[in-house]
């Protein structure tokens, strides 16, 4: 019998030829935004290597929402030639392309890992104010962002459409907005980060507006015929903090907005949460949401083993697993894993004969 990890998945119009996805990884490699021939190496031989969908790391959709001075972009019409270059071989791998879309929030104007990770000042190449739903540093030493005023939310939730429709230009098939790991849009759903009294704070529902907000504004530009992921942070694992219960509901509630699959992670709005790191560690998250809200779901995070991804789909507990580190160790994982489990190999015909 097929596996469940090498069955196709129809998503609207696209067709995934099967259930493995590259997630998106920051490469730290952008120059004002621009996506190099580094990310040409980088996504393409993932798609070489026979995964079913490729994303981009986080691109930023303003200048001053990236994480870091030299984070992807798409903020720009002058990005979107470079990222259509690359979409295009992707595709004719046969993959399909996608992109994050994103803001750093209160995390950004930050320095690459290898550098620290901390806050970058202008004087060395990162930017002031940075923008959060209330005036709460990430943490102690870092810098006080400022509060978004209304009319501002609304200008940030435009350039997310703003990103999308350049995403289509490009080229892409999937658009994945990044709601977790702390960045913009968690900070207003968690209620650690958003103290807010007006329409954007307080209750569950004003918190959860701004993503209502983007999914809508997204899909008013992206075609009816391909779809719109979510990436959420499932529980910010810690007391007061955003819940797996608050997870479902906004997945309830985004589901009926047109979004097709939520992607489930966890974590990274408090630098002092105590996450129990462990193999699939958040597939019960993508589990539940599936099974409560009927929506599609991705398991992320220390999936590693063809049998370990196996068996989370074949028992219905996600609808794809996103790979990270494990396609930075093995670019060809999907080649292998389809081996180890008894389905057909299909690399490129240049490489026949290492398979």
């Amino acid at each position: 019998m097929a596996s469940s990890l090498f069955s196709p998945l129809v998503l609207r119009d696209v067709m995934l030829r099967n259930r493995i996805v590259v997630s998106p990884m920051c490469e730290y490699s952008s120059p004002d935004g621009f996506a190099t021939d580094w990310h040409m190496v980088h996504l393409g031989s993932r798609a070489v290597g026979g995964a079913g969908a490729v994303l981009t790391e986080a691109a930023a959709v303003t200048a001053d929402g990236r994480i870091s001075p030299v984070d992807l972009g798409i903020y720009s019409e002058d990005h979107v030639e470079p990222l259509a270059r690359i979409f295009q071989f992707i595709e004719e791998q046969g993959a399909v392309p996608g992109v994050q879309l994103a803001h750093a929030g209160r995390k950004a104007s930050t320095a690459e890992p290898w550098k620290g990770g901390g806050p970058v000042s202008p004087e060395n190449g990162g930017w002031e104010p940075i923008w959060a739903p209330s005036a709460i540093p990430f943490r102690e030493g870092w810098q006080v962002p400022r509060a978004l005023a209304v009319t501002e939310i609304k200008k940030v939730v435009q350039a997310f459409a703003a990103g999308a429709r350049r995403v289509l230009e490009a080229g892409g098939k999937i658009v994945e907005i990044h709601a977790a790991h702390g960045y913009l849009l968690p900070e207003f759903l968690s209620p650690l980060s958003n103290h807010r009294e007006d329409e954007y704070g307080g209750s569950f529902d004003n918190r959860t507006r701004i993503v209502r907000d983007v999914v809508d504004a997204i899909r008013a530009v992206w075609p009816e015929r391909l779809p719109v992921w979510v990436r959420i942070s499932a529980t910010d694992w810690t007391e007061g903090g955003w819940t797996i219960e608050d997870s479902v509901a906004l997945a309830a509630q985004i589901k009926d907005r047109g979004v097709d699959l939520i992607d489930c992670s966890s974590g990274g709005n408090v630098p002092v949460a105590k996450i129990p790191l462990g193999p699939g560690y958040q597939v019960p998250f993508a589990e539940r949401i599936r099974r409560e809200t009927g929506v599609m779901t991705g398991a992320v995070g220390l999936i590693t083993e063809p049998e370990q991804a196996e068996e989370i789909l074949r028992h219905g507990r996600a609808d794809v697993v996103l790979l990270a580190r494990q396609m930075l160790r093995d670019p060809y994982w999907p080649l292998h894993a389809a081996k180890t489990l008894g389905d057909p190999v299909t690399p490129r015909v240049q490489y026949l004969r290492a398979f």
